[in-house]
């Protein structure tokens, strides 16, 4: 599947946009799909924060733990994941324009298993629309909370 990558203009300041992107209970107040998170560390924000995220993907639940591996503060955040065969490796970053801020997701996605390596790739449609839709989310969440 390689990379996907989606960006979004939002009419809000970056502190903004990055507080909701960069803290794990303010993205999953932005996004209807998540359903549940579950902190597996002490810490519930920065490098070394872990948790479970569990999704409504498409009338199922799909559950994935994650790790924020980078973060620096209103700048960038990097969120990994390694789930069936696959490293999911999602970097978002914000970057002040004149009229708002640009935020951009980069998900990499790197198959180390065979079976995953023959599907991601028919997966890359169906992830870029899912990930689309977490950044219109995102987007509208911060308008409104401007």
């Amino acid at each position: 599947m390689s990379t996907i990558t989606v960006t979004k203009r939002i009419h809000a300041p970056k502190e903004l946009v990055f507080k909701t992107v960069s803290d794990i209970k303010n993205f999953s107040n932005a996004v209807p799909d998540i359903t549940n998170v579950e902190f597996l560390t002490e810490q519930e924000y920065g490098v070394g924060t872990k948790f479970r995220e569990t999704r409504d993907m498409n009338g199922r639940k799909a559950s994935t733990e994650l790790e924020v591996t980078e973060l620096v503060e209103n700048a960038h955040i990097r969120i990994v994941s390694d789930t069936m065969g696959t490293v999911w490796d999602s970097l978002f970053t914000v970057e002040k324009k004149e009229d708002g801020t640009e935020l951009t997701l980069i998900m990499d996605a790197k198959a180390y298993k065979l079976m995953s390596k023959i599907i991601n790739p028919f997966m890359k449609g169906m992830m870029k629309k899912a990930l689309e839709k977490d950044m219109v989310a995102v987007k509208n969440y911060c308008e409104s909370n401007n």
